[in-house]
């Protein structure tokens, strides 16, 4: 009865904390790469704004100063659907598909 006692033990470490490691390695990296992805991005988008304000001074001015903000708006839904369509579907234990 003690060995099988250990060896669930065993099995369960083995299955729980191995993948937990990888998890948090890919997480971490993940998140990483998501939080200098969104500044890059957020700062080209406020360029865009900024350039699109100082250059096009007819569109920023007056009745159509929303213009400006529509436009980065829309690039950056066009942004989001290129970056949406780019996402790999990996998975944690990359066991080969069948």
């Amino acid at each position: 009865m003690g060995e099988v006692v250990e060896f669930v033990k065993i099995y369960a470490k083995q299955e729980t904390i191995g993948p937990l490691k990888g998890a948090g390695r890919w997480i971490g990296v993940g998140a990483g790469a998501a939080i200098a992805l969104g500044l890059g991005l957020f700062l080209l988008l406020l360029g865009l704004l900024r350039l699109i304000q100082t250059e096009f001074t007819d569109v920023s001015t007056g009745g159509s100063s929303w213009l400006p903000y529509l436009i980065v708006l829309f690039v950056c839904v066009v942004l989001l659907g290129i970056t949406l369509l780019r996402i790999n579907k990996t998975f944690l234990t990359k066991e080969p598909k069948e």
